[in-house]
């Protein structure tokens, strides 16, 4: 479930922060109690700091939707409508406006689409790293559907960002908390070569712990 809701009342206590919540014309009680989690009720908020899209991430969008319909065929208009229809679907986000959402929503939306063209393969006219916004999210992504983060080739490799060590057999430990990246074989070479932090430094990537969603 997600409302639009106001803040009508604030407490800080030791323990924490109080909020009073009101959700302007519904009545969702009913709908609230049937996810108690016990004595409480597990909720998400985000605050809206009135900011809305920047000129950056509106061409970032409109880019990759260009690419995506040159890739597919589809007209950008009807693309750029699906895309927000399967994101409100997936998110519980509520429909809203490229011309004038919040800065959050036009990242969090940025991030879905740069999934999804990992997640099909479609190529585009620049590198997906330079397009995200979330770069986290983007490295983890990388790792899932095995495109390079420099490039987006495929196939691609994952590189042990903290080496596990000379003469070690890698399937004889647990490697889960060390940190790894996806990288083409031109860019696991270039990283070997000329080190870790120097290949960070003038990419701008880092090495992650993966985990599946």
């Amino acid at each position: 479930m997600q409302y639009f809701s106001q803040i009508t009342g604030i407490r800080e206590t030791e323990k924490g922060t109080d909020l009073i919540l009101h959700i302007p014309g519904e009545q969702i009680q009913g709908k609230i109690i049937k996810y108690r989690n016990g004595s409480r009720i597990d909720a998400e908020i985000r605050i809206e700091d009135g900011r809305t899209i920047t000129p950056d991430q509106r061409k970032k969008i409109f880019a990759t939707i260009k690419d995506i319909a040159e890739y597919t065929g589809d007209h950008p208009e009807g693309l750029r409508a699906w895309l927000l229809y399967q994101y409100c679907a997936e998110t519980g986000e509520m429909p809203f406006s490229l011309s004038n959402c919040s800065i959050s929503q036009a990242r969090e939306f940025i991030t879905f689409i740069i999934d999804f063209i990992l997640k099909e393969d479609i190529p585009l006219s620049d590198a997906a790293l330079n397009r995200t916004e979330d770069i986290d999210r983007y490295l983890w992504s990388c790792i899932k559907y095995k495109r390079c983060c420099i490039c987006g080739k495929s196939p691609s490799d994952l590189h042990h960002w903290d080496a596990i060590g000379m003469g070690m057999d890698r399937r004889a430990i647990d490697d889960s908390k060390n940190r790894k990246i996806q990288l083409c074989r031109e860019h696991h070479t270039e990283a070997h070569t000329i080190g870790r932090d120097t290949f960070g430094a003038k990419y701008h990537v880092y090495g992650i712990a993966y985990r599946e969603e």
